[in-house]
């Protein structure tokens, strides 16, 4: 029996669910009207020659140095005009072309993402206090618990004739002697984002945090298995081609997963190595990658953590569904937050609800009114993905924004 769809709302309970989807309907009614976003920036530190000033955001794929997207400088001011933009929430940075001299705070800390909710034609100006790579980088502290280990830093990938860091949790207690348990695993992307401050570029997941805390007190423990990204992640993420990253490798990626590292972990380690025990999860193209191991390798994964999905550089995604979903039985968590557009909303709507009609799979799937696209809302919501994806009994509970 499908089991209903749970949502996170600022309101009431009696109306939580509805709220999420006149919400949603709103936002889809009003694509037909397109509005103009003009960005002005007042002052700006001094540009190193031959850099040119760009803004990148979710209007533009995130690209630093898309050349439509170069602000022009007449008298003081630096302004670009961007057209055909739909009521929505839009997020961006300004850079000088790449992600290395994108902009900070004027300490030289990391700026979070700006935001602009567009509802009508829109003038907005600021002020850049610094850039990245006008500053030295103070060293991180590493902050994984005793129970992370590296193991390896460069296993092999057959696959894509690749190397790649792995990092394992083991819960508290694995290494004693009379502890004969067995362990449900959790394979993470992102691997560098999952647990050490240190190695994470935006913020760090606190999975092993998290999770100590959580078996601490009573939770259920399970073996967490983080496999880090490469130079390539926007292809092996993707399993279909995306006219600006090329060919998709995601097939070979997840067959790596399943054929040659799950095994490895079975081998070496005390699992519970059903479907129903390994789960899969991610954020951005690592939530695209975990939704699509669960529809290709239905006998491998049986449930799936998918945070911020990135559906929108895959939009077969949803034929795959159509095909394949009715064979699918498994455990699904969709995260949103509201504010990384309604764009982004409507395309995890649109796979969360097509499989929950499709298959026989138990749906969970959130939308955070002040969610955005950032490892601190991961990090947020990760308590409530694991309690949920690990207990046995069913959540349907429509819970109250705190």
């Amino acid at each position: 029996m499908k089991k209903p769809l749970s949502f996170i709302s600022s309101t009431p309970v009696s109306s939580g669910c509805m709220f999420v989807l006149i919400f949603l309907c709103t936002s889809l009614h009003s694509f037909a009207q397109e509005y103009s976003l003009l960005i002005k920036v007042k002052a700006v530190p001094s540009l190193k020659m031959p850099d040119t000033l760009y803004v990148a955001g979710n209007f533009n794929e995130w690209n630093p140095g898309n050349t439509k997207y170069q602000l022009i400088k007449t008298g003081d001011l630096y302004a670009v005009s961007i057209s055909g933009l739909k009521k929505d929430v839009y997020q961006f940075k300004f850079t000088r072309g790449d992600w290395s001299k994108v902009e900070v705070h004027q300490d030289g800390s990391g700026l979070e993402n700006r935001l602009v909710k567009l509802s009508s034609d829109t003038t907005v100006e600021y002020l850049i206090d610094g850039w990245q790579d006008d500053f030295i980088q103070v060293e991180k502290k590493h902050t994984a618990s005793s129970n992370v280990q590296i193991l390896d830093t460069a296993f092999f990938i057959p696959q894509l004739k690749r190397t790649r860091r792995i990092w394992i949790y083991l819960p508290e207690g694995y290494d004693n002697h009379k502890n004969k348990k067995r362990y449900p695993v959790i394979y993470m992307h992102d691997g560098q984002n999952i647990f050490d401050e240190y190695t994470a570029g935006y913020g760090e997941w606190g999975v092993d945090e998290c999770l100590d805390s959580l078996i601490k007190n009573g939770k259920p423990a399970s073996i967490v298995v983080g496999i880090d990204n490469g130079p390539k992640r926007m292809t092996e993420y993707n399993p279909y081609y995306f006219e600006r990253f090329g060919e998709g490798e995601g097939e070979k990626y997840i067959d790596f997963l399943a054929n040659t590292l799950k095994p490895y972990i079975d081998k070496n380690y005390r699992t519970m190595r059903t479907r129903q025990n390994t789960i899969i999860a991610g954020s951005s193209m690592g939530g695209l990658i975990s939704y699509y191991a669960l529809l290709s390798h239905p006998n491998t994964f049986g449930k799936a953590g998918v945070f911020s999905p990135a559906f929108w550089t895959a939009p077969a995604i949803n034929q795959l569904t159509d095909s394949v979903g009715a064979k699918i039985e498994g455990r699904i968590f969709f995260y949103m937050g509201d504010l990384e557009g309604a764009t982004y909303v409507s395309d995890m709507k649109t796979v969360s609800d097509n499989i929950g009609k499709r298959s026989d799979s138990v749906i969970y799937s959130l939308i955070d009114p002040d969610g955005r696209h950032n490892e601190q809302a991961w990090r947020k919501w990760f308590e409530e993905f694991y309690t949920w994806i690990v207990s046995d009994n069913f959540n349907n509970q429509v819970k109250l924004e705190k």
